[in-house]
């Protein structure tokens, strides 16, 4: 199984409704997108002011099948109209899931 990990910090004075629209889009995700096998979506917890602001992790069958989705038009779609006007940063990693 391929991993997807991505972290994301909000620029300062974002509002929420930007926050959750951001939120709302990127979990709607998998019903445009067949290849997402499992995806997690949350804001960070609040234990720790130096975190991130929310976070994906996404898991797909293959490397193949993650790069569809990266890919893929809605996921752009997203990314251009809902996170990319609000977020400050941005940290990913992606890794083979061994059988554990």
């Amino acid at each position: 199984m391929f991993r997807h990990c991505v972290m994301l910090r909000f620029k300062n004075g974002i509002t929420e409704d930007d926050k959750i629209r951001a939120y709302e889009g990127i979990r709607a995700l998998p019903d445009h997108i067949e290849e997402v096998l499992s995806y997690s979506v949350g804001f960070n917890a609040g234990s720790r002011s130096d975190n991130y602001d929310l976070v994906v992790v996404g898991d797909f069958a293959s490397e193949t099948d993650y790069e569809t989705y990266a890919g893929h038009a809605k996921h752009q779609e997203v990314i251009a109209d809902l996170i990319a006007p609000i977020i400050d940063s941005r940290t990913a990693v992606q890794y083979v899931l061994e059988d554990q």
